[in-house]
């Protein structure tokens, strides 16, 4: 490289730097007027809207002034309202921005809250302050003025105020609504524009000035715009600009105020808003009153099956009661909420319904009672009934070490290794879980393949310890949910020489019952005698499928068996660190 002093040195520029170079300029000359390319129409819309500023600065008559003014409201207001590009009356205007700004300046009491000019002068200097508010919003802020749109916009607010308290006649050539701060008639770019900047000024009050964000009157004139604001941004679907600003201004609660505009349609955009950018917020309280909104939000709107799930998501199961009550005009839907209930395994129970057939229905769906038959008609129509074998899931067919088979007469001698059996139970309890059936665990006598006699004790034993607890516990996840039938099935192991068989029979007996409520309480009769029992891991399996079984109901009489086991552990720190922990599950 050149020195920087040499004569000769060559500044060398790429095709991308001149490039850069040129969007730079162009942006920066994007509202810039070149008059050669100015055709007619435009050369007279821009003398004339120049007239109308030398008329507001420098003419001594109201009236005229007012007139003037008028020409340029209403050019701004039919350009802005769809701003697909920058409008020619703001490009013919911005220049003149410093003009018009020194001519807001020399009013009588501009900025200020006094109340000494007659009622023509305030309406001339809240439409000016309108004017320039939309102008500033084109210009780059600066440290001296960081939000000049908002400032004037504010100041344009106190004298709509003033107006309007003063009851300011209006001629027959005005439209009579000028008068009032019509916010959305300067467009939606405005008003989202003017959103971003009450943001940012609630942030520098709060920080610089130190101003109470639980309290109103330091942000009086800022909210009184949101509330403006918010309505605009509901009635033209832009829902999450409307939440973003009540979020930005800590008033989530002024949503619910505006319940007239909030329709079945919108609401779903709100609430569905809501709950999702609640997991965002870093404040817990913010967390919650977020989801609160939207549960308000969704009762209101009669839906109140989102209202139920958006208070099981706030963990408030004291509102189940209301929601179902108000949801009586259509069975349908309590009847959905109640399965709801049951798929989270909240243990409620409906008394105070005079149909006992529907109260007896409603208490059967929340306790799971036909989770069973539902899954299994779900899984006819779906025609996935068929058992599959750890084979189908393993497809080592495909590989070079050969493949899984039950059958002895399969081809070739088979190797049972301890470890693949263990690995076989589980992928087999849970790809058949819930179909009651399977071809390792189920089997009936005849179907071992071949003609060949089996039955269902042969997986059984080509397990040792653990992997016969394991193979046992299995029938819990391949009849889940089926109690009476499942229970027929297991409680022939249930009295099993074998401590391990009898152990996995316990823990299945928990599985099969997990989330379904029964009046006999089975689990509870069955496993009660195993929890007191004297072999360790008949002792823990027991406690391990009450916990399993009862999880989440908080039933008295299951923690009264499962306490004493707890108090008086005599096991290792590991035996007694899951019953603790079983314990809590109930």
């Amino acid at each position: 490289m050149a020195p920087s002093d040499s004569k000769d040195a060559v500044e060398l520029t790429t095709p991308s730097d001149s490039k850069k170079k040129d969007d730079k300029k162009k942006n920066k000359d994007e509202l810039a007027i070149q008059p050669d390319s100015l055709s007619e129409e435009d050369k007279e819309l821009k003398e004339r809207l120049e007239t109308c500023v030398e008329t507001v600065s420098n003419d001594p008559q109201t009236t005229l002034r007012l007139n003037a003014l008028q020409i340029m409201v209403t050019e701004l207001r039919t350009a802005t309202s769809s701003m697909t590009s920058v409008p020619k009356p703001l490009k013919f205007l911005r220049p003149l921005f410093p003009v018009l700004k020194e001519a807001y300046k020399k009013l009588p009491g501009s900025f200020s809250t006094a109340s000494d000019v007659d009622n023509e002068m305030l309406l001339f200097r809240a439409r000016l302050a309108d004017v320039l508010a939309v102008l500033a919003m084109t210009l780059t802020p600066t440290e001296e003025s960081p939000r000049e749109s908002l400032k004037y916009k504010l100041a344009a607010t106190q004298d709509h105020a003033k107006l309007k308290d003063s009851e300011m006649s209006v001629d027959d050539n005005d439209t009579g609504k000028e008068k009032d701060d019509n916010l959305g008639s300067w467009g939606h770019e405005f008003v989202r524009s003017l959103a971003g900047e009450i943001g940012q000024e609630y942030n520098a009050r709060v920080v610089n000035d130190g101003a109470d964000p639980e309290t109103d009157e330091p942000f009086a004139d800022l909210l009184t715009m949101v509330k403006s604001i918010v309505p605009f941004h509901v009635s033209h679907n832009a829902e999450s600009e409307a939440v973003d600003l009540l979020i930005e201004v800590q008033r989530l609660q002024y949503l619910l105020e505006f319940q007239d505009m909030i329709d079945e349609t919108n609401s779903q955009r709100i609430c569905l808003y809501l709950v999702k950018t609640a997991d965002y917020m870093s404040d817990p309280d913010d967390h919650v009153e977020m989801l609160e909104t939207a549960y308000e939000i969704y009762r209101k709107q009669g839906q109140f099956f989102d209202a139920l799930r958006v208070a099981l998501r706030m963990s408030k199961e004291e509102l189940i009661p209301t929601l179902l009550q108000e949801a009586a005009v259509d069975k349908l839907m309590r009847r959905q909420m109640c399965l709801l209930l049951g798929r989270h395994g909240i243990s409620h129970e409906i008394e105070d319904l005079d149909d006992d057939e529907e109260m007896e229905l409603l208490n059967d769906l929340i306790g799971n009672v036909s989770l069973h038959e539902q899954f299994a008609k779900l899984a006819q129509d779906l025609d996935v009934t068929d058992a599959k074998t750890p084979e189908d899931i393993y497809k080592s067919h495909l590989a070079e070490t050969g493949g899984f088979s039950r059958s002895r007469s399969a081809g070739g001698a088979s190797i049972d290794s301890a470890r693949a059996n263990l690995a076989s139970t589980f992928v087999n309890a849970f790809v058949n879980a819930g179909f009651g059936h399977d071809k390792l665990m189920t089997v009936k006598e005849g179907e071992g393949g071949s003609g060949e006699s089996s039955n269902d004790n042969e997986w059984l034993y080509k397990n040792k310890d653990h992997g016969m607890l394991s193979a046992a516990a299995s029938l819990g996840s391949i009849l889940l949910w089926n109690v009476e039938e499942g229970l027929t099935q297991i409680d022939k192991y249930l009295y099993s020489s074998e401590d391990y068989v009898k152990a996995g029979a316990t823990l299945a007996v928990g599985i099969l019952s997990c989330g379904v409520k029964n009046d006999a309480d089975p689990a509870l009769a069955l496993l009660t005698e195993h929890v007191e029992g004297d072999a360790h891991v008949i002792k823990c399996a027991a406690c391990t499928g009450l916990g399993i079984a009862y999880a989440g109901t908080a039933r008295e009489d299951v923690m009264e068996v499962l306490t004493p086991v707890v108090e008086t552990s005599g096991g290792t720190v590991n035996q007694t660190m899951m019953e603790v922990s079983l314990a809590g599950l109930a």
